[in-house]
């Protein structure tokens, strides 16, 4: 197949392009390296059926020749991106998922949009399945991003619905592993990077929030097989194994094998302003439906991520 992934310089998007091509298809990565980097691609750079394309999704796109699957990653998720380019998060969760679902409609492919834990926002209950609605404040300062994939979520049922595009959703959960960006403000390259340094690991509220962490190579697998599944409606995928945070910081400290302290901070910023206090994904649905649940266990992950954080600070 001939395969558009938007963001396909980021994180998730880079990995998919991986799996992809390993797969045997033909790749086009689609990305304006606003929070993507050409470093996660640059080891396909000359790779016979893998070509980048520098674009921004908000404006119209175009591809010749035939597309079999659009998936549409592009996005700013962290909470340092969608505080500085509020707007743009905005953009590319309306105006990206108009434009992409448009060119799925034109060349009758199969699409997938990334959306987020974030539609639950501040969940009351506990884990959160597809069938709850969320708990979202619509203009708080997080409300770009959660309601941009909310939309985002609307306007790919309504094609679904009206335009018969076949389409997939796949709600992502806490996700971490090789590629994140160092400075993107979540917690897991925070800590690790903290660890690393031998800094005191800065923990919000004393530590009782709780997240579920689910290593990339699980949620790669799990888009993989949603976008090749007889599947209707939202599918979580993620991680229902939860942790609070300072158990989780005690847990890089070991993996990294550092003498690193906690630091316990009260919040006064807007980046922890409306975060969920508890975030667990329900996967019964991606069990049933897809034979899909996480394999990797969080310090094997954490391990990949800690020597993959480790070596770039070595070559920096």
């Amino acid at each position: 197949m001939r395969i558009l992934i938007t963001g396909g310089a980021g994180f998730i998007g880079s990995h998919l392009c991986d799996r992809y091509l390993a797969a045997g298809h033909d790749v086009i990565a689609m990305d304006n390296l606003r929070t993507g980097s050409i470093d996660n691609i640059a080891h396909l750079a000359g790779h016979p059926r893998f070509l980048f394309v520098n674009h921004d999704v908000t404006h119209y796109i175009y591809v010749a020749g035939v597309v079999d699957r659009v998936l549409h990653l592009a996005s700013l998720p962290s909470p340092v991106d969608y505080l500085n380019y509020p707007i743009q998060t905005l953009k590319v969760g309306a105006l990206g998922t108009h434009n992409t679902l448009g060119l799925a409609l034109a060349k009758g492919a199969r699409y997938l949009l990334a959306s987020t834990s974030e539609v639950y926002g501040d969940p009351l209950v506990h884990p959160q399945d597809e069938s709850y609605w969320g708990n979202v404040n619509p203009i708080g300062p997080r409300g770009v991003y959660d309601e941009s994939k909310r939309f985002a979520e609307a306007l790919t049922m309504a094609y679904d619905r009206y335009h018969d595009v076949d389409t997939r959703i796949v709600r992502i959960f806490n996700t971490y592993g090789p590629r994140m960006r160092a400075d993107d403000g979540r917690v897991v390259p925070n800590f690790v990077i903290q660890a690393l340094k031998g800094e005191a690991l800065t923990v919000y509220d004393h530590g009782r929030r709780t997240r579920a962490f689910c290593f990339v190579d699980d949620l790669v697998e799990g888009i993989m097989r949603l976008m090749e599944a007889d599947v209707d409606g939202p599918v979580n995928i993620g991680n229902p194994m939860e942790i609070t945070i300072v158990e989780f910081a005690k847990l890089v400290i070991e993996v990294a094998e550092s003498a690193s302290t906690l630091a316990y901070v009260i919040p006064d910023d807007e980046r922890t302003r409306d975060d969920p206090k508890q975030r667990c994904p329900d996967i019964t649905r991606a069990r049933e439906l897809l034979g899909w649940e996480p394999r990797v266990s969080l310090r094997d992950g954490l391990a990949q991520t800690v020597a993959y954080f480790r070596q770039k600070m070595v070559t920096a």
